[in-house]
């Protein structure tokens, strides 16, 4: 199709009053027909004629920048210490914890501002007939320093709770990361055990044509494998839910394909490792430190605000009649307050208690996180010790008794009966391994939860 003119190219130069337009045939060579209209201006018929373009301009702009606000997608398969990294940069709990340190800094800000000047103006009948004062509030006792200390140990407290959401996060993570991994492990567990079955399927049928078997091992193969299949099926949904909690804690798309990299299991945790790990780096003792220590500046403000303040005033007087000596004075006030209903002292009492309270509660917190970890290291040794053991002696004597019997069934040495239950021992053995492997993930996630630290510094 030849190029024409765009519709708009006569209007612009037409007359206020009517304007024509030439619109061509979609069909190649057709007449090209002209229509004449009447309008009230030019003006509006080019905002009529440029709308759809700026209409397409918007969606062209909006397609491109709708891509840039969805949520990444992961680029390669994830190491655990790689999806705790990106849990702790990406995670919204997080992300949210960390907009505190703002408030904090906001609130040294508050405390260290200082009292402001008082001015009073007074018009009287009596000489003198006008005063102005200038009033200066003086806080004694040190309040603003005892306010600013409060202030900054509110800020360490901040800091201590923002480490312990980190801290939360990353068991989330360990959690949720193993979760996954056990799910994809056990999918593709059913999925081998699937084909085995299918297999076995093939081998009865093969026998039963040659006239080696009889119809019933056909069908109890054939059950076998819709069992198998049915059990994959379930399998799968727990990855989609395992996966999509997963991706909510790093921050990725719902469905993103998160591909995860299994790691060592092996290696041991010590009581006294454990132990001493969790008294210098547990989050949930730290954040008891910092309260403690923002409690003690408490009192210290609380004491100090028992100190009464003083106000000095200045005044210039005017207009003392026509025979005084002089028109313009001068006077000073110092102006305290008398401690006389409030002294105070009950204010104190009340923060040196709840300095108390906060201590009695470390030392609790203390005793139950030894009591916690100890459990948790004993519950680790015994699950390690039981995934070894299925790792390294239990499913290689399985997977061999599983080729023996499939060898014995295809030569005809034995029935259908012992190749399925040979299978069957496999599958459950298999399936308590991968049990043992949760159940030693767990135990870690524990462990590290009751630590309040990472396991290893």
């Amino acid at each position: 199709m030849t190029s024409e003119a765009p519709p708009h190219a006569n209007c612009i130069e037409a007359s206020p009053r009517s304007c024509s337009v030439e619109w061509p045939r979609l069909r190649r060579g057709g007449p090209v027909i002209r229509r004449s209209f009447v309008v009230p201006h030019t003006r509006r018929v080019r905002s009529v004629l440029w709308l759809p373009c700026w209409l397409l301009a918007a969606s062209t702009a909006a397609a491109q920048i709708a891509p840039a606000a969805q949520a990444p997608v992961p680029q390669a398969p994830l190491t655990l210490a790689a999806a705790i990294d990106r849990a702790l940069s990406g995670n919204p709990a997080v992300i949210a914890a960390r907009t505190r340190r703002a408030i904090g800094a906001a609130g040294v800000a508050v405390a260290g501002e200082r009292l402001n000047p008082e001015g009073r103006v007074e018009f009287d009948r009596d000489t003198p007939r006008q005063a102005y004062t200038v009033a200066v509030p003086w806080e004694t006792g040190g309040k603003r320093a005892r306010r600013l200390d409060v202030a900054q140990a509110s800020v360490r407290t901040t800091e201590a709770e923002i480490e312990l959401v980190v801290a939360q996060t990353r068991s989330a993570v360990r959690g949720a990361y193993f979760d996954l991994l056990i799910a994809s492990s056990r999918v593709a567990l059913l999925d081998e055990l699937q084909g085995l079955a299918t297999r076995a399927r093939d081998t009865a049928q093969q026998r039963f044509d040659a006239g080696d078997a009889a119809r019933l091992e056909v069908l109890q193969a054939e059950l076998a494998r819709a069992q198998a299949q049915n059990e994959a099926a379930g399998a799968r949904g727990t990855v989609v839910a395992a996966r999509a909690k997963l991706n909510a804690l790093l921050g990725f798309a719902i469905d993103a394909p998160t591909e995860l990299v299994e790691p060592d299991l092996g290696i041991p945790v010590a009581f006294d490792a454990a132990v001493l790990r969790a008294r210098s780096a547990s989050t949930e003792l730290a954040v008891l430190d910092r309260r403690i220590d923002e409690q003690r500046s408490k009192v210290a403000l609380a004491r100090a605000v028992r100190s009464p303040d003083i106000t000095p005033e200045g005044s210039v007087t005017h207009g003392f009649g026509t025979d005084a000596e002089f028109q313009t004075g001068w006077k000073a006030a110092v102006a305290i307050s008398l401690p006389i209903f409030t002294t105070h002292k009950a204010g104190v009492q009340l923060e040196e208690l709840t300095l108390t309270q906060l201590t009695a509660e470390r030392e609790a917190t203390v005793a139950r996180i030894a009591g916690d970890v100890a459990a948790a290291t004993a519950v680790a040794g015994a699950q390690r010790e039981q995934y070894l053991r299925y790792r390294d002696e239990i499913i290689p004597q399985a997977i061999e008794v599983e080729n023996l019997a499939q060898d014995a069934y295809r030569l005809g040495r034995t029935g259908i009966a012992a190749y399925l239950q040979a299978l069957q021992a496999t599958r459950d053995a298999r399936l308590r391994s991968l049990q043992a492997q949760a159940d030693l993930q767990t135990a870690l996630t524990d462990l590290e939860r009751a630590i309040g630290a990472p396991l290893q510094p």
